[in-house]
């Protein structure tokens, strides 16, 4: 029986319209006024739902059954859908994914950032949205059967769905896991068992390029392999456009999917990319957003909202690998790019170098140490371009980047929330008006969406 006057049962079953999405692509409905959120479920469900879990003002709950689908509903391409933890919007027709993603960033913008009378552009989608990924990590262990399998890992669990072809994956990545499942099996190599420790074989990531090249990168419990050489040249058999194959040990009881140090067991070390008509040399460490044509859409967005007409001076907080940085070079007059990796750092300069751009300069540090220093020690920007992770800015850099007074701020986010936090506080702070949001979707059929905004503090820019 219902108590305190919610009226929803654990375990027991309502009919429920689903009238929203959630951040989480979790459908949401109400039930006599009491919030539901669904897990599967589309805006325009009609629906009964088994409840789960009962708080004080919502509850969660799954599908029993469909009584009317969604206009927007549809069968998803991939069959591990219900199973795995990866695509949880594959069951919305993509144009409405696309929207669902616009209505996630002005939400947060209005609810979060109070900022009512902005306008959001139409997330800008993909022509194709599948086969987009050029970076996949897979882990390796074995099922109820014993035997070997890659996947990826159910939700909220370590149980790996057995996924041979990610529809989301570049060509040719199923080639590198069925070769060294195959190696694995040949000479009796057993996978890595988090609870015992045991074990050799953690993960098979995979990285491609835009000319269909790959790096495989076996993670591995050892600090040595057996039988490499047969390793090597079976993936050299299979996998077309190889390019590099290398051990990643990691022997730590962690869920951190590299180990800090590589060995190179044939070819490359690293593998080259053309981004907007840039080379970029990526090692197996390197942050690198894993869609290149739609990372196109997002830096000539960034690029374009910064407006630099080569006598600016700009700093790009979070640079990585220096990708911004060096788009943005080749219109200012410099860059200075903050990284807190070091390695990333070293990629970041190196890839300046190769690209003969000697205006992008490359501190590593956390940004909320380094842009003070560097505020401190007389450097000022005109322009100010960050890309936070996932947690967003902290508030030293952000008072830090308004003492400079920049004439423009360029936000790269990954998270509409903690975007809409950061743009508020330089706005009540700093006076910076939210003049343009663009949404770009960089994940189609995944809750992910990316966002480049542009805060001035004037109405002229």
């Amino acid at each position: 029986m219902a108590e305190n006057n919610i009226p929803v049962v654990k375990n027991q079953t309502y009919p429920i319209s689903i009238s929203a999405q959630g951040t989480q692509g979790e459908g949401i409905g109400k039930i006599d006024g009491f919030t539901v959120f669904v897990k599967d479920a589309v805006a325009g469900d009609e629906l009964r739902v088994k409840i789960l879990k009962v708080n004080k003002s919502y509850a969660f709950a799954k599908i029993e059954s469909i009584l009317t689908p969604s206009s927007a509903r549809v069968t998803p391409a991939c069959g591990a859908f219900a199973r795995c933890g990866g695509c949880n919007l594959m069951h919305i027709r993509y144009a409405q994914q696309l929207k669902i993603k616009t209505q996630r960033v002005r939400d947060a913008l209005e609810r979060i950032g109070g900022f009512h009378a902005v306008g959001v552009a139409d997330t800008i989608g993909m022509d194709n949205p599948y086969r987009y990924r050029n970076k996949m990590q897979f882990p390796v262990g074995r099922g109820r059967d014993g035997a070997l399998v890659t996947g990826f890992f159910a939700p909220r669990s370590h149980t790996i769905v057995p996924v041979n072809d990610c529809l989301t994956g570049a060509e040719g990545f199923s080639a590198v896991t069925e070769a060294v499942k195959e190696f694995m099996q040949l000479y009796q190599i057993a996978p890595y068992d988090e609870k015992t420790h045991k074990g050799v074989i953690r993960h098979v990531f995979v990285r491609s390029n835009s000319a269909g090249e790959m790096m495989a990168v076996i993670v591995a419990n050892a600090l040595r392999l057996e039988h490499t050489d047969e390793l090597v040249s079976l993936l050299r058999e299979r996998v077309r456009g190889l390019v590099g194959v290398i051990h990643n040990i990691n022997m730590e009881k962690t869920n951190l999917i590299l180990g800090k140090n590589n060995v190179t067991l044939w070819g490359a070390d690293t593998l080259s990319d053309t981004l907007g008509g840039l080379r970029f040399e990526i090692s197996p460490h390197s942050f690198y957003q894993v869609n290149h044509q739609q990372t196109e859409v997002l830096y000539e967005t960034a690029l374009a909202y910064a407006g630099l007409s080569g006598e600016e001076t700009v700093f790009d907080l979070y640079c990585g690998i220096g990708t911004i940085s060096l788009f943005l070079a080749r219109q200012a007059k410099k860059v200075i790019g903050i990284e807190i990796v070091p390695e990333a750092v070293e990629d970041a300069r190196r890839n300046a170098s190769a690209n003969g751009i000697g205006n992008a300069h490359f501190h590593c540090g956390a940004a909320e140490t380094v842009v003070p220093q560097l505020y401190h020690a007389g450097e000022r920007a005109d322009v100010v371009v960050l890309d936070p992770p996932r947690k967003g800015a902290d508030e030293v850099t952000l008072s830090t980047i308004l003492k400079m007074e920049p004439k423009k701020i360029v936000y790269v986010s990954c998270n509409p929330e903690t975007l809409a936090r950061d743009a508020r506080f330089l706005a009540e702070e700093g006076g910076y008006v939210v003049k343009k949001v663009q949404p770009v979707d960089l994940f189609p059929h995944t809750a992910h969406v990316e966002t480049v905004v542009l805060l001035s503090q004037t109405d002229s820019f």
